[in-house]
């Protein structure tokens, strides 16, 4: 499984992880073992820890909740208060150590430390969010993809999660559907 990190932030790559939420969804972290590949993939541990299926549940219940948390923001709803606790305490557990080693530092952890460290991303960007004048937090606007991103372009103007899977495929049929109406009889030459 390759892993797509487009969001701009740990937690919102995170929720990337289960694509297509709208359609017939991708789950990308269908195993303890995925879960351990994307903690390394992300940078939020350094080596692989152990996940348990324990573990991968109770990270897919924290992925869920912030994805709950951000799409209430974005509709402008209040957070659900349980979506709320949950976030809390999974940022209150220990997170990832940095452990100085001859060949550099390295962040060490378990699967309690992933999932802390993800709740404490999404706990700062909702946090910015809410006291206002936070960064723009957009959804793809691929009609398939439901990837959520921080837009740091200069103009907000971003639309897409990223433009190797989505912003080409979005340009591309435009292009298709542009010559396509061009061969159409009767269409005026472009």
């Amino acid at each position: 499984m390759t892993f797509v990190f487009v969001g701009g932030n740990l937690a919102l790559d995170l929720l990337g992880t289960l694509k297509w939420r709208r359609t017939a969804s991708e789950e990308c972290l269908g195993s303890p073992a995925d879960a351990a590949r994307w903690a390394v993939a992300s940078g939020a541990l350094t080596s692989e820890p152990g996940f348990s299926t324990t573990d991968l549940a109770a990270l897919l219940e924290l992925r869920e909740a912030i994805y709950r948390l951000f799409r209430a923001v974005m509709a402008g709803d209040p957070p659900t208060p349980a979506d709320l606790r949950l976030v809390n305490a999974a940022a209150a557990r220990p997170g990832a150590a940095l452990e100085l080693t001859p060949a550099g530092a390295t962040r060490v952890g378990d699967a309690t430390a992933v999932a802390a460290e993800v709740a404490r991303s999404a706990a700062g960007l909702l946090g910015e969010i809410y006291a206002g004048g936070g960064p723009r937090l957009r959804e793809c606007e691929r009609p398939a993809c439901t990837r959520l991103f921080v837009d740091r372009s200069r103009g907000g103007t971003r639309a897409w999660c990223g433009m190797a899977e989505c912003g080409n495929r979005v340009k591309a049929a435009d292009y298709r559907a542009r010559k396509a109406a061009a061969r159409r009889p009767g269409s005026a030459d472009i």
